[in-house]
C-alpha cells in the first residue's frame, strides 16, 4: 500500500465534498478554537484572581493542574487544526484548484463506469462495484472540470487501487 495514495484519499473527502466542508469547517472552527483556548475558566478564570486579591477567597485554595482538561484542550485544538485544514482544501476544490484529482489521473488505474446523475458506477479490478457521488460542486471530473458528461453514457474512471473510494471520471477519454 503506498502511503501517497492513502494521504490523497484522505484529502480527498474534503476536496470532493468541498461545498458542505467550506460550511462545517467554518462553523465548527470557530467553537472549537473557543474551546481549545480555555477562555477565562481554563486556569481558574479572572472571577477566581479578583476574589482572591479582594480577600475572599483563601489563596491556599487555588486548583492544583488539571490534567483532563488540558488534554481536552489539545485535543481539540488538534481537531481545530484538522477543521481548517479541510476548510481550506473545500475552498480550493470549490474555486476549480484540482487538490487531489491531478494525482489521482496520473496514478489512478482505468476502468469504465456509467454516470447516471450525480452518481458513478464502476467496477474495480477485483470484481467490486462502487457507486459513488461526483457532485455539482466539485465535480469529480479531471482534466477538464467543465467537461460535459451526458446521464447514463459509459466513462472513463481511474481509481487508486488501495482506495477506490477516490476517482476521478477521465473526460479526455471516452470509451469507444
Amino acid at each position: 500500500m503506498n502511503p501517497m495514495d492513502t494521504l490523497m484519499w484522505l484529502l480527498n473527502f474534503p476536496a470532493s465534498h468541498g461545498y458542505a466542508m467550506v460550511f462545517i469547517a467554518g462553523f465548527s472552527i470557530l467553537g472549537l478554537f473557543a474551546i481549545s483556548a480555555g477562555g477565562a475558566s481554563a486556569k481558574g478564570g479572572s472571577l477566581r484572581a479578583v476574589r482572591e486579591r479582594e480577600g475572599l477567597l483563601p489563596s491556599e485554595t487555588r486548583p492544583r493542574g488539571n490534567v483532563g482538561a488540558t488534554i481536552a484542550r489539545v485535543f481539540f485544538r488538534i481537531l481545530a487544526f484538522v477543521m481548517l485544514g479541510s476548510l481550506v482544501i473545500g475552498i480550493l476544490s470549490l474555486t476549480g484548484v484540482p487538490v487531489t484529482r491531478a494525482y489521482i489521473y496520473d496514478n489512478g488505474r482505468p476502468t469504465t463506469g456509467t454516470l447516471d446523475g450525480d452518481w458513478v458506477t464502476f467496477t474495480t479490478a477485483d470484481g467490486t462495484e462502487y457507486t459513488l457521488e461526483s457532485n455539482f460542486f466539485t465535480p469529480a471530473v479531471y482534466p477538464d472540470r467543465d467537461a460535459w458528461l451526458p446521464s447514463g453514457a459509459p466513462v472513463v474512471v481511474r481509481y487508486l487501487p488501495s482506495h477506490p473510494q477516490a476517482f476521478v471520471i477521465d473526460s479526455s477519454q471516452t470509451p469507444g
